[in-house]
């Protein structure tokens, strides 16, 4: 699989926000419309409640005249002879109209009766409508807060695990080249030295049986060079491993010692300066260890990669934290741009963490660069000199 066809977690997680957002989008419109729908039938509901009471009088009246016109149609009945002819067509026709009109205005209101019901059942409906959108819009926002927020954070995270395992086998590799490397370094230095030590033995044994004073000096002198030549090569390689000094006198002493060696050690003598500002104590072994690799691994970038002829250390031990800032007149590089072998900086980060510190990297181009570390402490971690 080819893994830049892949999509990254970033990229999903942007899809579905758009996803979303546009079904919120759909969802506020379906309310909207619901609400529109509600008041429309409302105001029809309104309308049907107000003719409603117009025809309950209008059927009251109605009712009062029809009972009068069956009361005068009973006289008349009764009273068959009274009457004229019209007057007795004319209170059949009245009473017949009347009855008409009040079957009518009660089939009417029975109409608006049942409009009424399905009106207010359609009005449950869409209030239920209205009522499930603005619940499923809080869903949606709470959805759009986790992929906002909770999802990059996520997403950030599995970066991190991702770096952090590239990291773990860079760091596996590096132990086999650091391996490696002091095979070479023992091998052409101490080795070949104890090698050149048996040979001058070796003539000096000879020169002895030839009993030449002289010469016997002379070899003397060279063998004791060569001797402090290979042990100072052995003592540079254990410096490099631990330096027996760091547990012996503590952090600040160790550090001197370390940065005016390595000052010494480069052929165009770099100038290194160190400042310590803060407090004459011990730190737990931890801390000390931890913090003199920081610097050591700042100082030879800057003097491997970076090119400085000017490195100033500053150390400052207080009673609730430690802060350093290396700072070099190197070339600087680029903050914005990773590059895919080097952790250097990946594992500058994963030691500060460690002691729940941070760690900030100030760099440009042409312009040096600066890093600041600070690591707090709790009560009772400083100790005593003495």
């Amino acid at each position: 699989m080819n893994l830049s066809k892949v999509k990254s977690i970033d990229d999903i997680r942007e899809e579905m926000i758009e996803t979303v957002t546009c079904s919120k989008s759909d969802i506020f419109q379906i309310s909207e419309t619901c609400r529109q729908h509600y008041e429309n039938v409302t105001n029809e509901l309104a309308e049907i409640e107000q003719t409603m009471t117009t025809l309950l009088k209008e059927g009251s009246k109605l009712e009062e005249e029809v009972a009068q016109a069956r009361q005068k149609l009973s006289e008349v009945s009764m009273n068959f002879k009274k009457y004229t002819e019209e007057e007795v067509r004319n209170a059949y026709e009245r009473a017949h109209q009347l009855q008409m009109d009040l079957s009518i205005n009660n089939q009417y209101k029975k109409q608006l009766m049942e409009k009424k019901e399905e009106l207010e059942q359609r009005l449950i409906g869409i209030n239920e409508t209205i009522d499930r959108a603005e619940q499923l819009i809080s869903q949606i926002s709470v959805v759009m807060n986790y992929l906002q927020s909770d999802l990059k954070q996520f997403g950030e995270a599995f970066a991190t695990a991702k770096a952090k395992q590239d990291l773990g086998l860079k760091i596996i590799e590096a132990q086999e080249e650091e391996r490696k490397r002091l095979s070479r370094e023992i091998h052409d230095g101490p080795a070949q030295m104890l090698a050149n030590v048996i040979v001058r033995s070796d003539i000096i044994e000879r020169v002895i049986r030839e009993q030449n004073t002289e010469d016997i000096f002379s070899e003397i002198q060279s063998f004791k060079k060569m001797v402090r030549s290979a042990l100072y090569e052995v003592r540079r390689i254990i410096y490099d491993l631990r330096p027996m000094a760091l547990d012996d006198l503590g952090l600040v002493p160790t550090l001197k010692k370390y940065l005016q060696t390595i000052e010494e050690y480069h052929n165009y003598h770099p100038q290194i300066e160190f400042i310590n500002l803060g407090l004459e104590k011990r730190l737990p072994s931890n801390y000390e260890v931890a913090l003199f690799r920081l610097i050591q691994e700042s100082v030879q970038n800057a003097l491997k990669h970076a090119q400085a002829c000017q490195i100033k250390v500053q150390l400052e031990i207080t009673e609730s934290a430690v802060r350093v800032e290396i700072k070099d007149n190197g070339k600087g590089f680029d903050l914005s741009q990773k590059k895919s072998n080097s952790f250097g900086l990946i594992g500058m980060r994963e030691r500060v963490d460690l002691l729940g510190g941070e760690i900030i990297f100030d760099s440009k181009i042409g312009k040096g660069t600066i890093v600041k570390i600070k690591v707090p402490l709790r009560m009772n971690q400083l100790i005593d000199k003495n």
